[in-house]
């Protein structure tokens, strides 16, 4: 579980300066390249690009999981469980609106994780998780 191959995303977004600073100073991730219609982010060692995309009409959906509301669709990072701590709380110290608050879920079972939900200023929705035991990320 130690050599992850770091991933790439393209995230459409309707407010490329809004949401560039939404991921630069909210999220506090280090800006990369960047173009008149996209921007990279390296979040938590992703390629994460936000693309301008014109504004649709789609409403958010959602899955029932936990009793909860899960968005789909949504992009998101497994963190170790320390950083999802500290990213946790940086979040709410920043008044960063949840769609599903911090919570862990399975505790004490297999595949113990930590996660959070929340929106980006074009209203794609963000999950960062964090599993006790990492190697238990695919656990049944």
């Amino acid at each position: 579980m130690n050599n992850i191959t770091p991933f790439h995303v393209a995230i459409p977004v309707h407010n490329l300066a809004e949401c560039r600073t939404f991921y630069r100073d909210v999220l506090g991730c280090e800006e990369g390249r960047s173009s008149d219609h996209w921007v990279d982010f390296n979040v938590f060692g992703h390629q994460v690009v936000i693309h301008y995309k014109p504004k649709g009409e789609e409403d958010l959906h959602t899955n029932a999981v936990d009793g909860k509301n899960v968005p789909v669709p949504h992009y998101g990072v497994v963190l170790p469980w320390e950083t999802f701590e500290s990213f946790a709380t940086a979040l709410q110290s920043k008044g960063v609106e949840f769609v599903i608050e911090p919570y862990v879920r399975f505790k004490g079972e297999v595949g113990e994780q930590a996660t959070m939900f929340f929106l980006d200023p074009a209203g794609n929705a963000l999950e960062f998780k964090a599993f006790k035991d990492m190697g238990q990320l695919f656990a049944k």
